[in-house]
């Protein structure tokens, strides 16, 4: 479990700008009595696609470094 939640942790402080996900979009206050689904829904607004322009999944986990060539910097 701690390692998908380090996977697809959206907390992140240096998530790459371009990484978007289903639940950015939902306006209303995390209910901490519900669980989390880490379902998985994640895209690069380069590609419009789950695969970044270098070909690796855009996930929380592949999007917080700038050793990724398509790294867009801090969100």
């Amino acid at each position: 479990m701690s390692r998908d939640f380090d996977r697809f942790n959206t907390q992140r402080a240096d998530l790459c700008r371009c990484l978007r996900w289903k639940s950015q979009f939902i306006l209303s206050e995390p209910d901490p009595t519900v669980q989390g689904s880490n379902e998985g829904l994640f895209w690069c607004i380069q590609t419009q696609t789950c695969m970044g322009p270098d070909g690796r999944l855009a996930e929380p986990g592949n999007c917080c470094s700038a050793s990724r060539d398509c790294y867009g910097g801090k969100k």
